[in-house]
């Protein structure tokens, strides 16, 4: 749209980095505030058909068994394993992706403006986590204590969109870097304490595959498709070792370059060759056209990093299409209310209601009061401890670790806690914001 008196054109200003993070990151909450709502919409229809008289046909979908076989060798398991090792390999990939961007380029580059989030995702952690074991010590569900220690970010960002302009920026920032946080920490979690036997022949091929990726990587191999194939077969190398498979795509996305292949003056080199050529007529011959083209078109994707094409590109199908699948596939429990009161799903709900704003409060001002860091701007205690309520909402990671550290029936109780602590939470989070900010705090 033009300006008056611009003579129907508009001067474009130069583009300064912090343009691009800041579009970055206004792209990224867009996605994860509207995919929530598909998240809660695909929980909601899990729930209702789990509780209906179709539930044995709902729940018996997921059971049914898919594989290859080549040969004597033969892989079959459920759909609802291919979901949770598979497609969600792609999630923890994008964790990767999300991760690594977080310290080279964002919040957790600079370890002063890191040191609140990750001390508030350290509280985060630490405080569910020892509130879920004192209730369930030497309990058949104890080694559930990893269950209430990572925060759905999907549904914190869809609970900031609905309060809108309340929410000051600071506050955004600190909630997305806290979560990039305890995603780490879960993710070492599911390395450490949920792995239970290592077949190491197996891993050495996985381990190899990584090698090769960093040799292909430095040698200058710049096609997906050979990294795809490569990964898919870490990811199986993993699957087959007893350590999370999912843990491969957690390590492929921090191996993913962050600085692009192609330097903006190399590019305006090129360009000016490719206009010469327009000018010069070598685009309208057909000899050779299209290779010329291909190799353009190559250069324009270059002039981004992996990290950040592979992101952009990845990100919009992990939010619309395999999470929702994931939460479609596992939340689906059938439960009446008197099972809230089972001891298993008070805990994993009191761990994750009251533990997670207790642990950020706590971690976060003890960090405060030692000169470490300070609160973000236009954030105040009252705003951080709503904040701490909405990183109660596990959801997506918690179901994860639920599928991996127990077994039914405790499973069944866990995700009611699951669910019920995360609805609590984040009913409690956005009526503690609305009370302490106002519209024009953001």
């Amino acid at each position: 749209m033009s300006e008056p008196g611009d003579g129907g054109q508009r001067a474009e200003l130069p583009e300064a980095p912090i343009d691009r993070l800041v579009g970055s990151f206004a792209r990224f909450l867009h996605i994860e505030a509207t995919s929530g709502i598909v998240l809660l919409f695909f929980t909601a229809a899990a729930l209702a058909l789990a509780n209906s008289p179709f539930a044995d046909a709902f729940l018996g979908i997921w059971k049914i068994p898919l594989g290859f076989e080549v040969g004597e060798f033969q892989v079959s398991h459920s759909l609802k394993h291919w979901i949770n090792d598979g497609l969600m390999a792609v999630f923890f990939f994008v964790i990767g992706l999300e991760v690594k961007r977080e310290i080279v380029l964002g919040e957790l580059r600079d370890i002063r403006r890191a040191a609140l989030p990750i001390a508030a995702a350290l509280g985060g952690m630490v405080v569910p986590a020892g509130i879920y074991l004192s209730l369930q010590a030497g309990q058949p569900a104890e080694a559930g204590w990893g269950i209430p220690m990572a925060t759905d970010i999907a549904f914190v960002v869809g609970c900031m969109a609905v309060l809108g302009s309340r929410i000051p920026h600071g506050l955004r920032v600190l909630l997305l870097s806290l979560a990039i946080a305890d995603d780490i920490g879960a993710v070492l979690v599911i390395a450490i304490g949920y792995t239970e036997a290592i077949y190491w022949g197996t891993l050495a091929w996985g381990v190899a595959g990584i090698a090769g990726v960093s040799v292909l990587a430095r040698l200058g191999v710049r096609s997906v498709g050979v990294y795809t194939a490569l990964g898919a077969g870490i990811w199986f190398a993993f699957h087959e070792s007893g350590i999370h498979a999912t843990i491969a795509g957690v390590v492929l996305g921090l191996m993913t370059p962050a600085r692009s292949y192609l330097s903006e003056s190399l590019f305006r080199q090129m360009l000016a060759r490719v206009t010469q050529g327009i000018e010069d007529g070598i685009f309208g011959s057909l000899r050779g056209r299209a290779n010329r083209l291909r190799r353009f078109q190559r250069a324009t994707r270059e002039l981004i990093s992996p990290l950040e094409y592979l992101e952009s590109y990845l990100h919009p199908w992990v939010a619309f299409a395999i999470m929702p699948l994931f939460a479609f596939a596992n939340a689906g429990v059938p439960f009446q209310l008197s099972d809230l009161g089972d001891p298993v799903a008070a805990a994993v709900g009191a761990s994750l209601v009251l533990g997670k704003p207790l642990g950020i409060l706590a971690f976060s001002a003890l960090t405060v009061r030692l000169g470490l860091a300070s609160l973000p701007e236009g954030v105040g205690w009252g705003a951080l401890a709503g904040g701490g309520f909405l990183a109660g909402i596990g959801f997506t990671m918690a179901l994860f670790i639920a599928g991996l550290a127990l077994d039914a029936p405790v499973l069944n109780a866990a995700k009611v806690g699951i669910l019920a602590g995360s609805t609590l939470a984040a009913v409690a989070g956005v009526a503690i914001l609305i009370a302490t900010l106002h519209p024009n705090d953001g």
